[in-house]
């Protein structure tokens, strides 16, 4: 998901840069004391506890953007975040203890998210939020090894699986594409022997929906036209005129919802009408107010896996009003459920170790493992057992709908497809 709010022009970062800017940070930070953190030990109650838990709080820590480029998603998962952990205090908190959300803004810049994370690190159980992959990247190998810390990234790269303590909730970009790609063989808008057009992101979004690309055309006999792209290019022109000189019967965008706009837009005033499919990255409500509006909803898709915060299920629907009422003046999209989401499993884990009398960051993250079927009463269920592998393979299919609230409705109830359920995250 990304941002379509009028902003600042925001420099890109490659992944080259960002990790180059990482290390020189993670070189500084490792170098000084990290102090602020509790000592920990075993309280009155009986349950063990260290970094971030006292007798009467829980702080967990949120690195997100409010500034840059992701600043509209970073608000709302953020600010649905607060809205767990102040359901949770007023239902009496957890273990006896109140949560504390303590939140840095890093403005998808390396040179604010590494110092931020390493400040915050030491005073927090865990992170409920770390919007960017390429910064959770950074430090991976100290979130891993001296920290062993809890992180739920706000990003689906594959690039991310493997880490005990970086944790992956839905399906991943790659495994997204492919069910994305079924949907169009099932639906009969592409078939074997046809070309299939992909607009990516340079980096570890685009490039792991790539790797979903390539196998689902591999296996579906379909011919893939690739298109790279910056982050800074927002005029889908000359991609849409390769596409058209190809003749692709379909496009896959894994891309923001400015070059959807845009891919949609230039598609239909050239004359190429042909179904178009989105990561979940790929669309934002703001969309449906501009010129591309009308254009989206005739034949624009989008995978994720969670069901639209415009949803009239019980969870969804009842989020929405409250979101609503505490912030009557933000829109409502898809970052909402994502960040509620999220809470609900950190709080879940939090909830379980307590009951396991284990509070220390490894009795966090092992509760964690222990849920095999969490239901966060978005659609899906997860299975959080294997580090190995994201907590799902199911994708919705969603279409953009400028009658329903949050501008997204369920076309197609989550799956995971044949080749979905085959395919292999070992290099």
């Amino acid at each position: 998901m990304k941002t379509v709010k009028t902003q600042k022009k925001h420099t890109a970062r490659t992944a080259a840069v960002v990790a180059a800017t990482a290390l020189a940070l993670i070189a500084t930070g490792c170098s000084s004391k990290a102090g602020g953190g509790d000592s920990g030990g075993t309280g009155a109650d009986g349950v063990r506890t260290d970094k971030g838990v006292t007798d009467d709080t829980i702080r967990i820590g949120a690195l997100t953007d409010m500034t840059g480029v992701y600043a509209s998603l970073g608000k709302s998962v953020t600010q649905a975040q607060q809205l767990y952990i102040d359901k949770i205090n007023a239902d009496g908190g957890i273990c006896g203890r109140k949560l504390e959300l303590t939140v840095r803004d890093h403005g998808y810049d390396a040179g604010k998210a590494i110092p931020a994370y390493t400040e915050l690190q030491p005073k927090v159980v865990g992170f409920v939020q770390f919007l960017g992959s390429p910064f959770v990247s950074a430090v991976k190998e100290r979130i891993d090894g001296q920290h062993k810390v809890l992180v739920l990234p706000q990003a689906w790269s594959a690039d991310l699986l493997g880490s005990e303590y970086i944790r992956v909730i839905g399906a991943t970009y790659d495994v997204e594409t492919v069910n994305a790609i079924e949907f169009l063989l099932e639906e009969g808008r592409i078939a074997e022997g046809d070309k299939l057009g992909h607009v990516y992101f340079e980096g570890d979004y685009g490039e792991n929906a790539l790797k979903g690309a390539q196998y689902a055309a591999e296996k579906a006999g379909l011919t893939l036209v690739e298109q790279k792209i910056k982050p800074t290019d927002e005029d889908m022109s000359a991609q849409v005129a390769a596409f058209k000189k190809a003749g692709v019967k379909a496009i896959v965008i894994s891309a923001g919802p400015r070059q959807a706009a845009s891919l949609v837009g230039v598609s239909a005033a050239g004359g190429l009408n042909v179904p178009i499919i989105g990561n979940n990255s790929a669309f934002a409500p703001q969309l449906l107010k501009t010129q591309a509006g009308p254009v989206l909803q005739k034949d624009y898709y989008v995978a994720a896996s969670t069901l639209p915060i415009g949803s009239e299920e019980p969870e969804p629907a009842r989020l929405a009003r409250e979101y609503a009422k505490a912030y009557p003046d933000d829109i409502l999209d898809n970052g909402v459920a994502a960040g509620w989401s999220a809470a609900s499993v950190f709080g879940a884990a939090l909830k379980q170790a307590c009951d396991d009398k284990d509070l220390t960051r490894e009795g966090v993250v092992r509760a964690l493992t222990s849920m095999e079927d969490h239901d966060g009463g978005f659609g899906i269920r997860h299975d959080f057992t294997d580090p190995k592998l994201p907590s799902t393979r199911e994708t919705f299919i969603l279409k953009p709908d400028g009658k329903t609230k949050g501008g997204l409705k369920v076309l197609r109830e989550a799956e995971a497809s044949k080749n979905a359920q085959a395919f292999s995250f070992e290099e």
